[in-house]
């Protein structure tokens, strides 16, 4: 059996690798290197934490979490861990999504509840269905022992789906749960993330949305703060990194084909934006 250390050595090993699974394999009384430092999320994180408590930043904000709660991380998300307590236990879990993307298909229910997991600046809650999905985090670890095969990726494949399904429908009723009373502003707040998601490319201004929605800009502004922490503006501009960050891994586009798509005035000051919300330029974080 693998000794903690071990296991934690190889999670570190495969984060550094950004390999399509990172799994601590069980419970770990440390974070690894990787994410002690500033480390990009090339996927969607979960991290349970079963004793003790630790603080970190994630986007730029710093957030706690104890015994008891789940830490959900976005996709493409900059997460950095300060500080935790000797008496610290974790469960890590990162996984790219774009290999089941062709399993989810277009489908309303699961690209729309995916897209709102994707857009919140992160969770930090005790589910109460921390065992349950602990089972599927069991399994996955189960397919990494097994050497690959057509079929071990196709398993994997479909236990990432069912995962990735049972975090949208824990996150469903935990917004039934606290947004019965606000449900009429939740539903405008969906229309305005499918409403970015549509033209984020071109419209950048909060007024656009607001005429969209026939609001005014100030009360769709705090809506959109009041529910996800985000104003409008922060919204579209996450839109636009997660899609920058997208052509700069997946595609051939240089920083000014990257900033035409976006309609930037020019390259310089596609960077200059790409900088103050990554920390760095297009061109470092293609070569990172």
């Amino acid at each position: 059996m693998d000794t903690r250390q071990e296991r934690l050595s190889r999670l570190d090993s495969a984060l550094l690798d950004k390999r399509q699974i990172c799994s601590s394999e069980g419970v770990l009384c440390a974070f690894p290197s990787a994410l002690k430092s500033p480390f990009m999320i090339d996927g969607v994180g979960l991290i349970i934490c079963r004793q003790g408590n630790f603080t970190f930043i994630l986007n730029q904000k710093t957030f706690s979490a104890k015994a008891g709660d789940t830490l959900f991380l976005p996709k493409d998300s900059l997460f950095q861990v300060l500080q935790a307590s000797d008496n610290v236990e974790v469960y890590i879990f990162i996984y790219q999504t774009d290999p089941i993307r062709d399993f989810m298909g277009n489908s309303v229910v699961s690209m729309h509840l995916y897209s709102h997991l994707a857009t919140e600046p992160c969770y930090v809650w005790n589910t109460g269905e921390e065992e349950e999905v602990l089972k599927y985090l069991s399994l996955l670890d189960s397919t990494l022992k097994i050497e690959e095969n057509p079929f071990n990726r196709y398993e994997q494949k479909l236990l990432l789906l069912a995962l990735t399904h049972r975090l949208c429908s824990v996150y469903t009723r935990k917004l039934i749960a606290e947004k019965t009373s606000v449900s009429h502003k939740h539903d405008i707040f969906i229309r305005l993330v499918q409403l970015i998601e549509q033209y984020y490319t071109k419209e950048r201004g909060v007024d656009f949305y607001a005429d969209k929605l026939c609001l005014s800009p100030k009360y769709l502004s705090a809506l959109s703060k009041s529910i996800c922490g985000y104003t409008v503006q922060e919204l579209v501009f996450k839109s636009i990194i997660r899609k920058s960050i997208s052509l700069l891994k997946n595609t051939q586009k240089n920083v000014q084909e990257i900033s035409d798509f976006f309609n930037f005035p020019n390259a310089s000051y596609f960077g200059t934006f790409f900088k103050k919300q990554i920390g760095m330029s297009p061109q470092q974080y293609r070569r990172m």
